[in-house]
């Protein structure tokens, strides 16, 4: 896709005008746009991807979606891809999903559930955690629609029945929530990685399930030199976030 801007390689900057395009065509009026579930290892991959390119004009997007959402963009190419999560219990229901859309999964990370919460809660100071712990705790999670699929949920063990929950739609209100009602979270331990780090703490949750970080993008698609810096500097944010 033409676009505006410019692309900086090693060896200069080269209009993305003399960009040759790949197959497949993005409908989107933005010059690069990728979906993904409420992450922040996304943004900072996005924002190193987006100032590398530079530019004196230009048009991106950024959008958080849920993971029907993620889905529906790249298949219809309003984003050239998206950044999901899948858990060692959910990733066969999300696979079957993703290849009736014709899109494919591509792994990047593997990590382990973690649990969030707030300096204020009770077992900020443990050193694992159990959900039967938390069990008197409000649930914090992010909202999926209304009849979702249980596979679809960001959050590992989201089909635990819990007698307290809250749902949200966006990062800033799952950490202030988290932080005013003394609830909680399960996380990969990324989300709260960069920008919340100060308000969460994560702690271990004892259970075998992993978590699968990856990108979706569409059988029919190449993915553009934009979408290529993307990934790397999504799979170098992984490497280093879930590893450390």
């Amino acid at each position: 896709m033409a676009g505006r801007g410019v692309f900086v390689r090693p060896s200069g900057i080269i209009p993305f005008e003399e960009i040759p395009p790949k197959k497949g065509t993005y409908m989107t009026s933005y010059d690069f746009a990728i979906s993904g579930q409420h992450y922040l290892f996304d943004v900072q991959s996005f924002a190193h991807t987006i100032l590398a390119a530079g530019g004196d004009a230009f048009s991106y997007a950024l959008l958080d979606r849920t993971t029907q959402g993620v889905i529906d963009d790249v298949a219809s190419g309003a984003a050239e891809l998206g950044v999901i999560m899948q858990t060692s219990e959910t990733e066969s229901a999300l696979n079957e999903a993703l290849a009736e859309a014709g899109l494919a999964f591509h792994e990047l990370a593997v990590s382990a559930p973690l649990v969030a919460l707030p300096s204020s809660h009770p077992f900020v100071n443990a050193k694992s955690l159990t959900l039967e712990q938390l069990a008197d705790f409000p649930y914090v999670y992010f909202d999926q629609g209304e009849d979702a699929p249980i596979a679809f949920f960001e959050e590992a063990l989201s089909q635990v029945p819990r007698a307290k929950k809250v749902a949200c739609t966006d990062r800033a209100s799952l950490t202030e929530l988290i932080m005013a009602i003394n609830g909680y979270t399960v996380t990969s331990g990324i989300l709260v990685g960069i920008t919340d780090g100060s308000a969460l703490t994560t702690i271990p949750l004892e259970t075998d399930l992993k978590l699968h970080l990856g990108y979706v993008t569409a059988d029919n698609r190449e993915l553009s030199v934009m979408g290529e810096r993307f990934v790397s500097h999504l799979k170098r944010s992984l490497d280093y976030y879930a590893n450390r």
